[in-house]
């Protein structure tokens, strides 16, 4: 397959476990069937979770199974930058907004308006802040998630996978080759995902998507557990590439 470019990207947090070394065997033998290249990232944007010397050791692991990455290793604690301009472009184009809400005023709000969280399931933002802070400073920044914001970005990424995924009436569509066709409304599911964290961290979905699209990665291959990360991920690749 011409231009494939795959990546697998460990969090630096301690040593590769069994079913990561699965995930990066995986990734590397589709990227070698499909004569791509295979890039390796770490993923420390979460500095306090990282432990030292954890990136070194776990590139010494992949090397010793005979998995070295194609090009250099990049680090996402040294992207700051590029991070802040994706803010910065989402901010200017209306999809992004401060949130003064914590944990607890998340829970209260879904317990007043009836809403429980399924057990183990993520904590869906109720879309407090959308209109302002009421006054509060803003803690973190989210991303709009509603149908109508969904409508304004046209898809424009120009490597796309098998099946090019699209949005339907504020439904994320997308082909997994293991699973088929899967769906899922981020606004009823997620809600408005943050971006950047009250403690001022860039957060997973922001970091992952503007560096895939910096390395042009065009192949994810991910565990089934992580597969809901990907409508999120679309829709920041829309955001991100239509915004000014």
């Amino acid at each position: 397959m011409a231009g494939y470019r795959g990546r697998f990207a460990p969090s630096p947090t301690g040593p590769l476990h069994a079913g990561s070394l699965v995930a990066a065997l995986a990734s590397w033998l589709d990227a070698r069937a499909h004569g791509g290249q295979w890039l390796v990232r770490l993923e420390d944007v979460d500095t306090p979770r990282c432990a030292p010397g954890a990136g070194d050791f776990i590139l010494q692991q992949l090397a010793a199974c005979g998995l070295v990455s194609d090009g250099p290793v990049w680090v996402q604690s040294t992207r700051d930058p590029a991070y802040a301009q994706a803010l910065t472009q989402l901010q200017a184009a209306g999809l992004a907004y401060p949130c003064a809400c914590t944990r607890k005023d998340i829970e209260r709000a879904l317990q007043a308006s009836g809403q429980v969280r399924p057990r183990h399931a993520e904590l869906r933002y109720p879309g407090t802040c959308r209109l302002g802070t009421g006054g509060q400073p803003g803690r973190a920044w989210r991303l709009l998630t509603a149908p109508e914001f969904i409508k304004k970005r046209p898809f424009t990424h120009t490597q796309k996978v098998q099946a090019a995924p699209f949005f339907e009436d504020g439904i994320c569509h997308w082909w997994d080759r293991h699973a088929g066709w899967q769906r899922q409304n981020v606004e009823q599911q997620v809600g408005d995902f943050v971006l950047r964290r009250a403690d001022g961290l860039w957060a997973y979905q922001l970091a992952v998507v503007v560096d895939d699209a910096a390395q042009g990665i065009t192949h994810v291959v991910r565990g089934l557990d992580l597969s809901d990360n990907t409508p999120r991920q679309m829709l920041l690749q829309h955001g991100h590439e239509s915004a000014p």
